[in-house]
């Protein structure tokens, strides 16, 4: 009797042991919707580095073929490169401002870029974040 009793123990242990960890699928997680071919514009919030420079809000935004295209203008022209996950952009130079044309994986997440800057005695990379409210995307005008 007492082995019985031993495995009809075990037996159940195993059996709750399984239904714990048996787990409903998860819900696949929505993805924002597509942003049709054509041109933006959209709010942008710039942070990290020292707080002095600023990046030009709204700002434009180009989608060709599914891909995101943000036009970044700085407050100066001193911004001679900027990095974004790991390739290297360079500006052009727009009425003393360093523009750039990077890309945009998604407008939910802030983008993580490091521009260099030639504003000090020597060149400087500096980490910025770039946040967007998607709520503001509207067609350029």
């Amino acid at each position: 009797m007492k082995k019985v009793f031993v495995w009809l123990l075990l037996a159940m242990l195993l059996v709750s042991s399984l239904a714990c960890k048996a787990q409903p699928a998860e819900e696949p997680k929505s993805e924002a919707p597509a942003i049709a071919d054509g041109t933006y514009r959209v709010e942008v919030t710039l942070t990290g580095g020292t707080g002095k420079a600023k990046i030009e809000s709204p700002a434009a935004l180009t989608v060709a073929n599914g891909k995101i295209t943000l036009t970044v203008k700085w407050s100066s022209d001193k911004y001679d490169y900027m990095l974004v996950d790991g390739e290297k952009f360079t500006p052009e130079y727009v009425d003393g401002h360093s523009v750039f044309e990077i890309p945009v994986a998604s407008l939910e997440t802030p983008l993580s870029v490091v521009a260099d800057t030639t504003a000090m005695s020597a060149p400087h990379e500096i980490e910025y974040a770039i946040a967007f409210d998607a709520a503001t995307l509207a067609p350029a005008s």
